[in-house]
């Protein structure tokens, strides 16, 4: 329960001057806020939904204002000129987004706020692109200072709409249309913010917008959203008296945007409040129903995307003609960078699951919205956890049948089970990862090879070796000898062998082995 001296948790808001006003815990990113408007004119910055992009966003707002009583403490007060104020046009999408019309509307709607808010007035209120420039020109006039132009989820009327992607395509048009006018206008213009998730090419949405800098991968702004480790053992640390911080990491921490490791805001906050329960607070904000589509065209094994390497122009851009299921899990949240890797002239990037609750979760939503027959699945995973966590593996074999018997086989074509191995991997990984187990870990390194799969749970370990339409799988652990390098560590391990039959659609062979 939250101690009543402690500040109150802003959870749903990103209003900074309601945060610091009505005494809400504020974690300071003014240090950030400064570099941004002190060396950059047009800057972007991409991060997953929840992340407090908004309330940055809205952080920058009140600076330009001159709102000087909201910063007392911060990092910020005594090194920017609060008395430099400067007029803020605020850009933002809601309300009926799924049409070309809807999406105009919508801007003009915000345009008018927007004059109402600086007392100018447009001569064109049926036209956004002429009434924006008349927007920016005006306010130029009207206060004799350069314009701020803050733009929060700039991309959300193309991703609104992926399910129906000749209104992405038309709304990209609009939006084209709008970002273009800053570019004509860029004398009247003192800074420009837009936050988005996605990062869409410059070429496809901010034609001629060429200095605008892309900040999402700079390391100095690496934790310019987010909580890092410091903050929970800081900041939060009275919140959290009593819980282990090592499995709060492990849940929920390990966002990787090329500095120190972040949690996501939204699920720090829902855990306390909700106490201390670990829940997948952030993935059940939003299903990413449109991956799924992504995912069955590519046949992509779920165990390969714990340490999927991209080059790094893959995670740059994408755009709606080409749409790329690495570039949409990295930039929607699903996948975060593990490490960079420098080959010669060449950047690669192997990224994996961020924590606990994505890895879980994410399995978890494509294996009952792709593979299985949803009514046994949590039985299945159920009784994998229950007997693994006995050691009673003479009766996972019929568990390990039942998980087979239960896929949805009409999503196939029976091309695509017979010929394609990794099938059988993402499906049994997607069980297993997906379910409560303290470790999951797929394509785990030895000296000797790599283990196809390693569960942990307590002081047991368990190495699975998959083979389909051949033999010999628990022959090859004990050849490779992949228990060794868990002797010193656990108590308990177990070798199975699986060989499966894709014609017969089935389990062709069980075996195990306790190592003592």
């Amino acid at each position: 329960m939250q101690n009543n001296n402690l500040k109150k948790l802003p959870i749903g808001i990103s209003t900074f001057s309601e945060i610091i006003q009505k005494d809400y815990i504020y974690i300071d990113k003014t240090k950030e806020a400064l570099d941004i408007i002190s060396n950059h004119k047009y800057a972007f910055l991409s991060r997953p939904r929840r992340f407090g992009k908004s309330l940055f966003l809205d952080t920058l707002h009140e600076i330009f204002e001159g709102n000087k009583k909201l910063f007392s403490g911060l990092y910020i007060e005594d090194k920017w000129d609060f008395e430099d104020r400067y007029p803020v046009i605020r850009i933002s999408f809601s309300g009926d987004l799924r049409s070309q019309e809807g999406l105009k509307k919508n801007i003009l709607h915000v345009l008018k706020y927007n004059q109402y808010a600086l007392d100018v007035t447009c001569d064109d209120v049926r036209e956004f692109d002429t009434c924006f420039s008349e927007l920016i020109q005006k306010s130029y006039e009207k206060y004799q200072k350069q314009v701020v132009i803050l733009i929060d989820e700039y991309d959300k009327p193309i991703l609104d709409n992926l399910d129906q992607m000749q209104v992405a395509f038309e709304n990209r048009e609009v939006l084209k249309s709008l970002y273009g006018v800053m570019k004509e206008s860029d004398r009247y213009i003192r800074f420009v913010f837009l936050t988005g998730v996605s990062k869409f090419s410059k070429a496809s949405i901010f034609s001629g917008l060429n200095n605008l800098r892309d900040i999402s991968l700079l390391p100095q702004f690496g934790t310019i959203c987010g909580y890092t480790q410091n903050d929970i053992e800081t900041s939060f640390l009275p919140y959290l008296e009593g819980v282990e911080l090592e499995r709060v990491k492990e849940w929920y921490n390990g966002y990787n945007f090329l500095s120190d490791k972040v949690y996501n805001p939204f699920d720090i906050l829902l855990f306390i409040d909700g106490g201390f329960i670990y829940k997948n607070y952030w993935f059940n904000t939003g299903t990413p129903s449109f991956l799924i589509k992504l995912f069955k065209e590519n046949n992509y094994n779920l165990a390969e995307l714990e340490n999927y390497m991209v080059e790094s122009n893959v995670l740059d851009s994408f755009d709606i003609d080409n749409i790329s299921f690495e570039t949409v899990m990295f930039q929607s949240g699903y996948l975060t960078i593990r490490e960079v890797e420098y080959l010669g002239n060449d950047i690669f990037y192997h990224l994996t699951f961020p924590n606990i609750e994505v890895k879980k979760s994410f399995n978890d939503y494509i294996l009952t919205n792709y593979f299985v027959n949803r009514t046994k699945k949590s039985r299945i995973q159920y009784d994998l956890y229950s007997l693994m966590a006995k050691g009673n593996l003479d009766s996972l074999e019929k568990v390990i049948k039942s998980l087979f018997a239960s896929i949805a086989y009409n999503n196939f074509t029976n091309n695509y089970i017979e010929n394609y191995e990794g099938f059988y991997a993402s499906v049994i990984y997607a069980y297993f990862a997906g379910s409560g187990f303290d470790k999951v870990i797929a394509e785990d390194a030895t000296s000797e090879g790599r283990i196809d799969l390693s569960v942990f749970i307590d002081d047991k370990v368990f190495i699975f070796e998959f083979k389909v339409d051949s033999t010999g799988a628990l022959e090859q652990i004990k050849k490779k000898n992949y228990h060794q390098k868990y002797m010193s560590d656990y108590n308990e391990i177990y070798l199975i062998g699986v060989e499966f039959d894709s014609r017969k659609r089935s389990l062709a062979g069980f075996s195990w082995e306790r190592i003592v």
